[in-house]
């Protein structure tokens, strides 16, 4: 194979980008390392970057408008209530199998194990039954999720999906890279940044009101963009502050994000766990709810990291099939996140 690479230039956003599919990045900025594999659906996603990031149109169908005045409608419940996404992108070449199960599984557990109003839980899925999880709608539920927030309220984003990474040319991140989301419509309407999500369900978060976002997808470490990174191996919190000194606070708040993987690694769909070794489920939400549901009394975070971290080492010696088309050797760690430096052995409440 020919070392000598041809590269083009985005005439929209000026990055030069490989014929191999790997972007050589040229920006006023530093530039950030795009590490990615040169087969595989890592280039599909690459050339995505270049032409997802801007609505195609502002139109919407009736049906589309009518779905997102009826979010709008939610009733804004008092205490606790919740959004939970899942993401199966059917009838594509990443199409995962797990997602519809992971929502349905974590609307149990918040019922079940924390008394959450079954009307205060609200599911975008691509079942009949649901508004499906395009941008648009995501972005109308997170905003429903953190409207006319008081004291005392506990709030749930969940999400179980792929998710990327684009760069970051702003001086914004430790890594040089936002991680995203992927709605459903995301080849057209584009991702949902940490930036995004940031702006939308952590600044408003008002004194007394706790947010906890579970995330079930690749790339998700710091995908709130909170300050405070704990490591489970030095046992202390690291600072993820923003290198442009940007806030990324709350208002008085308090953030707190479980994440399937670190911001350089991948989540895996995996049917390790399945007693039948069939039912595809993320490895993430498994372990997370499993967790909750066999530690009596209630378990503390630092517990419940330990717990999922078990349950992973488990599954690594079964063996598993990994999510969609994205391959790694292994499943990963989760990772714990918060808008604020706190106490890991405090007992998990949502």
């Amino acid at each position: 194979m020919s070392s000598v690479t041809e590269h083009t230039c985005c005439s929209d956003c000026q990055e030069f980008v490989s014929d191999d599919g790997n972007k050589c990045l040229q920006s006023n900025k530093e530039q950030a390392k795009f590490i990615s594999h040169t087969k595989g659906p890592h280039i599909f996603f690459d050339k995505l970057f270049h032409r997802i990031d801007t609505p195609n149109s502002n139109v919407l169908s009736s049906y589309e408008e009518a779905t997102l005045e009826s979010i709008r409608n939610w009733e804004t419940t008092k205490g606790k209530r919740a959004v939970l996404c899942g993401v199966a992108y059917n009838k594509q070449k990443y199409k995962l199998k797990g997602t519809n199960y992971d929502v349905i599984n974590m609307r149990e557990l918040l019922g079940s194990q924390f008394c959450f109003p079954s009307s205060s839980i609200h599911i975008l899925a691509e079942m009949d039954s649901h508004p499906h999880p395009t941008k648009r709608n995501i972005q109308e539920a997170l905003r429903w999720l953190v409207k006319d927030n008081q004291p005392g309220d506990s709030l749930v984003f969940y999400f179980s999906g792929h998710g990327l990474r684009k760069p970051d040319f702003f001086d914004d991140e430790l890594d040089g890279f936002n991680e995203t989301i992927c709605p459903v419509d995301f080849k057209t309407a584009g991702m949902i940044t940490d930036n995004d999500i940031n702006d939308t369900i952590v600044r408003p978060l008002k004194n007394g009101v706790k947010l906890h976002a579970i995330i079930d997808s690749c790339h998700s470490g710091t995908i709130l963009d909170l300050q405070d990174v704990y490591s489970t191996k030095k046992k202390l919190w690291l600072d993820n502050s923003s290198p442009s000194g940007v806030y990324k606070g709350t208002s008085g708040g308090h953030a707190i994000s479980i994440s399937a993987c670190e911001d350089n690694q991948l989540a895996a769909d995996t049917s390790a766990f399945s007693d039948c070794g069939k039912q595809m489920e993320g490895a993430m939400t498994y372990t997370f709810k499993k967790a909750l549901m066999a530690e009596k009394p209630r378990v503390s975070y630092a517990g419940l990291l330990a717990s999922m971290h078990k349950d992973i080492l488990t599954a690594k010696e079964k063996g598993f099939s990994l999510r969609g088309l994205f391959h790694r050797e292994r499943l990963q760690e989760p990772v714990l996140s918060s808008s604020k430096v706190f106490d890991v052995n405090e007992p998990f409440v949502l």
